[in-house]
This record gives structure tokens, sequence and C-alpha cells, in this order.
């Protein structure tokens, strides 16, 4: 029974520990073909639809998405795939 509650706090410790090293990162994306009202829409929800995300701002008059995601869920390669397969080509605006 001690062997077995220890393995199982063991496991608890692991995944805290894992879950520790997740970071929330934001990043900003340059949008390519965003011209008319419903864009930016279509942008978002392409975004809103990656798991890991917890916020997105994007702006049709800069031409930007400006992105919050969890990096332990995410990456920035699925982002921009995300907008790219919606139609919106994107990459990190630098």
């Amino acid at each position: 029974m001690i062997k077995l509650l220890a393995t199982a706090a063991f496991g608890f410790g692991l995944a805290a520990l894992s879950s520790a090293f997740a970071a929330e990162k934001t990043i900003t994306l340059a949008v390519q073909h965003m011209t008319c009202a419903a864009c930016p829409r279509t942008v978002k929800a392409s975004l809103q639809a990656v798991p890991g995300v917890t916020d997105v701002v994007v702006s049709a008059e800069d031409k930007t998405a400006v992105v919050t995601f969890d990096d332990s869920k995410a990456e920035v390669d699925a982002l921009v795939k995300a907008t790219t397969n919606a139609g919106y080509p994107s990459a990190p605006k630098s």
C-alpha cells in the first residue's frame, strides 16, 4: 500500500513539474490578404481553434494577429498553419 501511494505521489509530482515548465507566450503574426471586414473574424476563429491558444486580437488595419498561447500545447508553426489554411498566410512579425 505504501509503495502504491509513493508511486502515485511521484506521478502527480511529475505532472505538476511538467506543467511548471509550460509558459504562456505572446507572439505577433503579420497576416496577409486581410482586405475586408470579415477577414479578422476568420483569422481569429482559425487561431482560436488551435489547442493551447488563450487569446487572439486581430487588427485588419495593422494586418496583425497578436496571439497568446500555452507553449506546452501549441507551437508557432501551428498558428501559422492555421491562418494559412484559412486563406491568410502569416509569419512571425519581427
